[in-house]
């Protein structure tokens, strides 16, 4: 299996800018824990957000990443549960074509792939792991 490690897809000519539209459920962690997504384990804390994704994978995401990222649908109020969608917001974005891992962070959980799966990178030293089906399903070229 192939580990990245410090990967930089602004400077790789085979990474792609995309753009994820989702409505999403999402609750709030009441107490810091660990979620195991496709991907591997997501350790949360107090306040992060629990996503459940449209086709029912979940995810963590951290408070402070979260607030500026996503938006309350159907009334509610910012930080309480229930529907939220991403912010259009551009990524980049890998296919792989071999089996991989890579931290989500430094000193981060391990995620893994498989080929056909998409490394994604959403800011320097910030990344996250897409199963292929889900890419197609949410995810457009910008």
């Amino acid at each position: 299996m192939l580990h990245l490690s410090r990967l930089d897809l602004a400077t790789d000519p085979a990474a792609r800018r995309v753009v994820k539209d989702e409505a999403v459920s999402v609750e709030f962690a009441a107490a810091a824990g660990e979620l195991m997504s496709l991907e591997g384990p997501n350790r949360y804390a107090t306040g992060d957000a629990i996503v459940t994704g449209s086709g029912g994978e979940r995810w963590v995401v951290s408070r402070e990443r979260f607030d500026p990222k996503y938006v309350p649908e159907g009334g509610i109020a910012h930080g309480e549960p229930g529907t939220y969608r991403n912010r259009p917001n551009v990524v980049l974005a890998k296919e792989m074509h071999e089996p991989f891992s890579i931290a989500r962070s430094d000193a981060g959980d391990i995620l893994t792939g498989d080929a056909g799966d998409w490394v994604m990178q959403y800011a320097p030293g910030d990344y996250g792991v897409v199963k292929a089906a889900r890419f197609a399903k949410v995810y457009r070229f910008a």
